[in-house]
């Protein structure tokens, strides 16, 4: 008897509407290695359509079940139930975040909304543990104290607990996570333990809620995941069946149970692949180019790059799901509203609209369908563009202009999306995808060629049929003894290794993603991000995880392990939380009136805390660091009762002293050290070391960025209790801390209105620098100092006095941030914000001191890391006129022409225009610079800049303490920078920002 040989890929994606599948042949130098392709509708069940899919492929085929070496399933079983809020497939998810003293102010959960929380939201402990950025342990995970914590899991009835560390993807050796796994599975056997270092990467907040959703889903996906084995063993299948993850490679069903939150992405993911796969049958080989992929259904169209790997181009580090901010791999997708149901729409002027809404599935409803809707389908066909679809002879009455217009909209809404994914100015090729491809015209702008390929429209199921294997690491190393790129090629070798071992074909496995990432204010040490996959060889695939309960304690000197008590959680709650968060609209925030007390005290609401830190980082012009965690403390200290207070710097007492300061650091580390309360030590210890009874208020040394909230949280009622001036010592964010206004009027050149500071790293170390040769050195030295603290410690400098601080302090740009937040989330709510610029102007005080002075698109972005700080340029296009949204005739924009470009030092620096080949400096520091997204209004931070994003740019003139003295010039503009030979020229004339304590205390 001969043993056929399996060469045949069976791939099935599970959409909403229909389930895909397709047959391949994957034999070498087959003619045709797709066989079939089969559509049956998706049903609740899920497992009864995939047996039809799966059958129809196999009927239509005529293939031997034999022949069949492997299913590959593509499905959003999992991500639907939490899109859904399904209680009844999501458990309650205990966490235990392994942080020693830090990061406790944005506790898990702090980032859900309520409706998810509260589904979601079980019981909570901050422990010892965690690393540093240099992979030394903050604490070591205390044994007794996990028992203690497994003890009232049991008490409570918690069967699924998320586990997540401070820095834990770079521990390989210590393994404090699996650690803590393997001491709660001994003490409650059975429990399901989710360990975040295996869920996503750098970035705790989001690293853990990602492992959090992936917890709640474990019972679900057990009982999904048996529906699918169920599926083969109706079919007679007795074959390895994997499921496709988010970045189109193959998962084990054992791992699927482990991780269903690496499928939320599968579709899209599957669909480039697929596109890829069908595009190397076409050209008889893999194309190895950037090409765009069109995926049209039939409400949305989503655009992805696909790479020369083969593989999407992946999210920027940060996205949302359900409300929830996140960082695992996921591709990086545009999506807008034109399907083959977008509804089309004629004015009475004349005027053709389309979308965003749509008859979706029920395309019956379209004319061409015999139905009384005029979509999108109907003028594809009345076109003459699709052949054989509905039934031209319903749509023969649609006039030509109606036909044309709405053809040329959707050509312009088609080619914006792809603008706005394109990486370079170079045309490149798009391959077209999905049912709706028929409503994407041959010839596109920036398109070299526009490519429908066979079996296009089963291209999601084409992916998951012909999915590999990969091995990602992501880790810190150290570069100071040996060059990036030996460390490199080490890092890619372990990635190539990890995909080996888990069943990939060593001779085929390539490296398809390898990043390195700069530590700001740190030098010798590097993230480095790689991905390695190749095709799957046929073996058993293995799943690395350590499930040996010794082998992460084996070692461990742990203390006797005797009786332990139950340890409370730290989220014990008096009351449930409310079932939502309350609903903001655009009535909501007009009648929304800030609370001032009869004292004059601005005390401080949610809302104000969410629109003072949009209005920090458009401050922050660039730089700063997001506030966002900022305002995840401060919101907590709020909803648990605590207070903070904001007064005008007229109430402050004639002899009171105010300390100021803020975070010190890199960005990068906060993003795993969250805020804490190292700088709320700073204050305190420099307030023993001068022996200050009282401090009679705090300020920011910025307002720009998250220093521009960080007092607020020292000063709640919760800490310190002391109020906050509204106003700063930058009135924007600078990169060093010597750029500052005391030290504008400090003559002596040594820093002395600095002088004496405290450092603090939270964790115990504290240090004091009273005397320094130069203002320059003060930043230096702290600088030197917070590197060994972990690169993240909190920095109090000298008290002032209110003469010092009537001279200095840059006013009211507390309530300068709250009116730019409040504008910005109007607009948003108001649908206004087309025209955020001039929004944003009148906020910031009007058309005297404020400017749009660019619009446009990026079209190139440099950056590089030197002596710690991030420099490089952003070059912005001006839109042509094709390019431009349609605005309102009655409030038209400003156009702009040629491009401006802006080069930054961790903020932006100076704005240069060309046009017609002449180059003009619009703007320069001391004067405020802020790139806006266009698109919602809310700043760009330089890190975030990137190829074809819509900004816009707006100066801001600014304030006299910068501009009235050749010191303030030398210290804060162009100069300071290495631009000696560019004189300062105002924006416009300086407008002190109105109090918001001035205007809703009057009434």
């Amino acid at each position: 008897m001969t043993i056929p040989h399996k060469t045949l890929r069976v791939g099935v994606d599970v959409g909403g509407t229909n389930t895909d599948a397709v047959i391949l042949d994957l034999t070498p130098g087959t003619p045709t290695p797709v066989l079939a392709s089969f559509k049956s509708p998706t049903t609740p069940d899920v497992t009864s359509g995939i047996q039809k899919a799966i059958s129809g492929c196999l009927e239509k085929s005529s293939s031997d079940k034999s022949r069949i070496e492997a299913i590959s399933i593509g499905t959003t079983s999992f991500v639907n139930s939490l899109i859904e809020r399904d209680a009844t497939k999501l458990e309650k998810v205990g966490v235990i975040r392994l942080c020693g003293p830090h990061s406790r102010l944005c506790p898990p959960f702090v980032s859900f909304p309520y409706e998810l929380r509260r589904v979601l939201e079980g019981p909570v402990w901050m422990v010892e543990g965690g690393l540093q950025v240099d992979g030394r342990e903050i604490s070591s995970v205390d044994i007794n104290e996990i028992r203690g914590i497994a003890a009232e899991l049991k008490q409570q009835g918690i069967k699924t607990v998320a586990v997540s560390g401070v820095y834990s993807p770079i521990d390989h050796d210590i393994k404090q996570e699996e650690q803590v796994r393997d001491t709660l599975q001994q003490e409650i056997p059975g429990i399901k333990v989710t360990l975040s270092k295996e869920v996503a990467n750098i970035g705790l907040l989001e690293r853990e809620n990602a492992t959090i959703l992936n917890a709640s889903l474990l019972a679900f996906a057990k009982i999904a995941v048996s529906g699918f084995r169920q599926s083969l063993k109706s079919l007679e299948l007795d074959i390895p069946l994997f499921l496709t993850s988010n970045d189109g490679t193959l998962m084990t069903c054992d791992q699927a149970e482990h991780f269903p939150i690496k499928t939320f992405s599968s579709g899209p993911t599957n669909s480039m692949r697929g596109a890829n796969f069908l595009a190397g049958l076409a050209s008889g080989g893999a194309r190895k180019e950037t090409a765009l992929v069109i995926d049209v259904g039939g409400t949305t169209t989503e655009v992805g790059v696909l790479l020369p790997t083969g593989f999407p181009r992946q999210a920027g580090a940060r996205h949302e799901l359900c409300g929830v901010p996140l960082n695992f791999s996921m591709p990086h997708v545009h999506s807008i509203g034109l399907g083959g149901g977008s509804r089309v729409r004629v004015d009475n002027s004349g005027k053709v609209t389309v979308g965003p809404d749509s008859v979706g599935y029920r395309i019956d409803q379209s004319i061409a369908f015999g139905g009384d809707t005029l979509t999108t389908t109907d003028i594809v066909v009345a076109d003459g563009r699709a052949k054989g679809i509905g039934n031209a002879n319903l749509v023969k009455n649609i006039s030509s202009d109606t036909i044309a217009a709405a053809s040329a909209r959707m050509k312009t809404m088609i080619e914006l999306a792809l603008e706005s994914m394109k990486t370079s100015t170079q045309d490149v090729p798009v391959y077209l995808v999905g049912g709706g491809a028929i409503l994407v015209p041959d010839s596109l702008q920036g398109v070299s060629k526009v490519h429908r390929f066979p079996y296009y429209d089963a291209a999601n199921a084409v992916g998951a049929a012909c999915a590999q294997v990969s091995g990602v690491i992501d880790t810190f190393e150290d570069t100071s003894t040996t060059p990036l790129s030996e460390v490199r090629k080490k890092v890619e070798q372990r990635a190539i290794d990890k995909a080996v071992d888990l069943g990939a074909d060593r001779a085929k496995t390539t490296i398809v993603e390898s990043e390195i990432i700069p530590i700001a204010y740190t030098t010798g040490r590097a993230r480095f991000y790689v991905k390695a996959a190749g095709p799957w060889t046929g073996a058993p695939v293995t799943h690395i995880q350590s499930q040996n309960t010794a082998s992460a304690i084996a070692n461990k000197d742990t203390k006797e392990l005797a009786n332990v008590d139950a340890i409370p959680p730290t989220n014990i709650r008096t009351s449930p939380l409310p079932e939502s968060d309350p609903p903001v609209t655009a009535q909501t925030i007009l009648d929304y009136r800030p609370t001032i007390t009869k004292q004059g005290e601005w005390m401080l609401s949610e809302i104000d805390a969410e629109w003072i830190a949009t209005g920090c980082y458009i401050l922050g012009c660039g730089g700063g660091g997001s506030p966002y965690s900022k305002a995840l403390a401060l919101r907590e200290i709020i909803r648990a009762g605590g207070s903070i207070k904001i007064i005008d710097f007229s109430k402050l007492e004639d002899d009171g002293m105010v300390i100021w300061g803020g975070g010190i650091g890199s960005p990068e580390v906060s993003q795993e050290r969250l805020v804490n309360e190292e700088y709320n030590e700073a204050v305190s210890e420099l307030m023993k070391f001068l022996r200050m009874d009282k401090c009679a208020a705090l300020a920011a040394l910025e307002i720009g960025g998250g220093n521009g909230m960080i007092n607020m949280i020292t000063g709640a009622s919760v800490y310190l209790d002391i109020p906050i001036l509204d106003g700063d010592f930058m009135g924007r964010a600078y990169p060093t801390g010597w750029q500052t206004t005391p030290n504008v009027y400090d003559l002596s050149g040594r820093g002395e209105m600095l002088l004496p500071s405290s450092l603090a790293s939270g964790d115990g170390t504290v240090t004091f620098m009273t005397k320094a040769r130069s203002d320059k050195d003060v930043d230096a030295v702290e600088r030197a100092a917070c590197v060994e603290m972990g690169t993240h410690a909190g920095a109090a400098q000298r008290p002032l006095t209110k003469p010092q601080c009537e001279q200095a302090m840059i006013k009211n740009t507390v309530s300068q941030a709250w009116r730019l937040g409040r504008a910005v989330a109007l607009a948003n709510k108001q649908s206004n914000v087309g025209n955020i610029g001039k929004v944003l102007v009148e906020a910031l005080g009007g058309s005297q001191c404020a400017k749009v002075l660019f619009n446009g698109k990026v079209t190139n972005v440099n950056r590089r890391i030197y002596k710690g700080h991030t420099i490089g340029e952003i070059v912005i296009q001006a839109l042509k006129a094709d390019e431009e949204e349609d605005e309102d005739p009655e409030n038209p924009k400003e156009k702009f022409e040629g491009t401006m470009t802006i080069p930054f030092k961790n903020e932006n620096l100076m704005c240069q225009h060309e046009v017609n080949g002449v180059t003009k400096i619009t703007a320069g520091v001391p004067d405020l610079i802020s790139v806006i997204d266009s698109q919602t209004g809310e700043a760009l931070g330089t890190p975030d800049y990137k190829y074809g994003l819509r900004v816009m740019v707006i100066g801001v003139t600014a304030a006299p303490q910068w501009t009235d003295t050749p010191r303030g010039i030398e210290i804060g503009g162009l100069g300071a920078f290495g631009y000696d030979d560019i004189p300062y020229e105002p924006i416009g004339v300086y407008e002190k920002p109105v109090s918001v304590i001035d205007e809703y205390g009057s009434v």
